[in-house]
């Protein structure tokens, strides 16, 4: 069995047998710890899948801040951590059009007002940059969490939540007279 050292060394020499190493040795204590946190068995696999494409992609183990284990674990707990407040966020929006659509369905008028409004949306996505626009399509219409939207978009995790930060702020400036 290859140390800590070796296997992260042998990761980023590329070498598939390391991959497969570290799965042996730390698969089952990452799917137990992100299935406790996630509470879903497909979900917790397939943040399992994300985590090793990244580290095969890209280690970032630092062996001076401590054991890959520690950093392996911190990484499993972050990103289920995010998964979550993804699906709470979008959760929370669908939640919120559903209701402001039943609002608006009451008659004809709020009915012509919903597709102006819908209009005025569309329009103010429009006007955003391709990539802050292209995540936030992602996230609401294919329910996708950031980590999942980094991966697709080619982006670092921090990059996609500044997107999502900066089109928030300037669609709030955009349609004030709507909020």
């Amino acid at each position: 069995m290859l140390s800590d050292l070796e296997l992260f060394q042998a990761l980023v020499a590329k070498d598939p047998s390391a991959l497969a190493a570290l799965y042996d040795c730390y698969g089952d204590l990452m799917y137990s710890l992100a299935l406790r946190i996630l509470g879903n068995r497909q979900e917790a696999e397939d943040l399992i899948q994300e985590i090793f494409l990244s580290i095969w992609k890209q280690c970032n183990y630092n062996p001076a801040r401590g054991s890959l284990r520690s950093f392996l674990m911190i990484l499993v707990r972050s990103r289920a951590i995010d998964r979550l407040r993804a699906q709470k966020t979008v959760s929370k929006t669908i939640q919120q059009q559903q209701k402001e659509s039943d609002r608006f369905a009451s008659n004809s008028l709020e009915e012509a007002a919903t597709d102006e409004i819908s209009e005025r949306v569309r329009n103010a996505l429009a006007q955003l940059p391709e990539k802050q626009r292209r995540a936030l399509e992602l996230a609401y219409y294919e329910g996708l969490s950031q980590s999942e939207i980094s991966q697709r978009l080619d982006a670092p995790l921090g990059t996609v939540k500044s997107w999502f930060r900066l089109s928030f702020a300037k669609m709030r400036q955009t349609l004030q007279d709507l909020i």
